[in-house]
């Protein structure tokens, strides 16, 4: 705290009484001065302190993404892959993309929950096609990366742990049920996102919306095959 300097001026004025006049023969006798004016000082009042402004704040340190953009028949969706936090699965997703073994394949399913499907997912990719596929990639888990499948999440599609190839998921409105759960019994594993839709999530959420056939799918995913599938044309790295 910076205090200005106190200035302090005593001014002393003495005043002396004119001598009394004097008859003589008597002896001269000095004039009692009258009494001294006590000093005073006059103190400056110190100025308020200037208000102190704290630094600013250092900016977040956002972990490091990689953009690919991903056109299909039905409009372009930009997705950021996670290769800080989710490095091998972001890393086995780009692989595909720049080998182009996604060029040529679909968007194959969409399930919608909740009212008017405000909870669900998209799913496409190769389709488990032996002939697009790479070796499997290990599996990352939610607990490990600290991502988690809320609106807009990419996902890897597997059986068990460390058996995802090339099939993808997005999900639509929060799904962290999909999150791995280590105190569940038997596979609490989850899903392994590895990135986030950044521009077109409207269009994830109309492919969702499309017909699908009662018939075609096995399983969980029986009735939630589209009827006619979006046509993946390409998936590039981003500017």
């Amino acid at each position: 705290m910076r205090w200005l300097g106190m200035a302090a001026g005593l001014a002393l004025l003495w005043v002396a009484a004119p001598l009394a006049a004097q008859t003589p023969p008597a002896a001269a006798v000095a004039a009692t001065p009258a009494a001294a004016t006590p000093p005073t000082a006059d103190v400056a009042t110190p100025a308020a302190p200037a208000a102190v402004t704290a630094p600013p704040a250092p900016p977040v340190r956002k972990p490091a993404t990689t953009n690919v953009v991903m056109t299909t028949s039905a409009g372009t969706i930009i997705i950021a892959l996670e290769t800080e936090r989710a490095p091998a699965t972001a890393a086995n997703f780009l692989r595909y993309v720049d080998q182009k073994r996604y060029d040529g394949t679909t968007i194959y399913r969409a399930m919608k929950l909740g009212k008017d499907g405000q909870y669900g997912l998209i799913q496409g990719g190769i389709s488990g096609n032996p002939k697009r596929a790479l070796a499997p990639v290990a599996h990352e888990t939610t607990a490990k990366t600290g991502l988690t499948h809320d609106d807009g999440a990419i996902s890897m599609a597997r059986s068990t742990p460390g058996s995802a190839t090339g099939d993808f998921f997005i999900t639509i409105g929060p799904m962290t049920g999909l999150d791995a759960d280590p105190a569940a019994k038997g596979d609490n594993a989850g899903f392994a996102v590895f990135g986030r839709v950044v521009d077109g999530m409207d269009l994830v959420k109309k492919i969702q919306h499309l017909p699908t056939s009662p018939t075609l799918g096995a399983g969980v995913m029986k009735g939630q095959m589209l009827a006619d599938p979006v046509k993946i044309l390409t998936v590039r790295r981003g500017k």
